[in-house]
């Protein structure tokens, strides 16, 4: 193994049920310190299109698809929010806001069930708050920090870096140079990263940050 620690990082958007497939999994770890990143999907270039489906059957397919994966991966069953695809900004910008004082994971994984097993919209403050809570975050800080410009620009910031590391979609592992898109991808990222971490094997967890 190798001895020295890898750069590496864990790219997300809560509105991507995928992404939420991909969070859940690395609650169980990956093997390597990987901190996760708020970044805006709709900003990178590959993204998935929830709205842009063919046909009512494509769009059925794929989120039979997310409930059969959901389910393997011995999930709660996957709730759709009515307006699914929402708009995630508000819910990033706490997340990003989540970040800065240490409680991106916690946030990101009640805030991801509030949305794909609760079948809540996070673009309304409401259900964002109460994923707040869940991680002892103050609703009145919240809202506040929320609506600071310096939070919108550390989202762009983030986003634009992850762009130019290669990140073209979420949600992506990122160890050294190498991305792995995806949620199917999470078996490779999960051996790159034990290949190249020292760190104990305790995975992306609260401490992750």
């Amino acid at each position: 193994m190798s001895t020295t620690r890898i750069d590496a990082a864990f790219y997300f958007d809560l509105a991507s049920p995928l992404a939420y497939l991909a969070a859940e999994q690395a609650l169980a770890g990956l093997g390597g310190p990987a901190p996760w990143q708020p970044v805006l999907a709709r900003e990178l270039p590959g993204a998935e299109r929830f709205d842009a489906f063919r046909c009512a059957a494509e769009a059925d397919a794929f989120r039979e698809d997310v409930a059969r994966r959901a389910g393997a991966l011995g999930l709660q069953p996957v709730r759709w929010p009515a307006s699914f695809p929402f708009d995630s900004e508000l819910a990033m910008r706490v997340a990003t806001y989540a970040k800065e004082i240490g409680r991106t994971v916690p946030f990101a994984q009640a805030a991801f069930r509030q949305a794909f097993a609760g079948g809540h919209d996070l673009s309304d403050p409401d259900y964002v708050l109460i994923a707040a809570a869940a991680c002892e975050m103050h609703p009145r800080a919240v809202l506040a920090a929320a609506q600071r410009e310096s939070i919108g620009d550390q989202l762009r910031v983030a986003t634009a870096a992850a762009l130019r590391d290669g990140v073209r979609d979420v949600p992506a592992v990122r160890v050294g140079e190498r991305v792995f898109h995806g949620e199917r991808e999470i078996a490779a990222a999960r051996a790159a990263l034990e290949a190249h971490s020292t760190a104990p094997p305790a995975g992306w967890g609260p401490a992750s940050r």
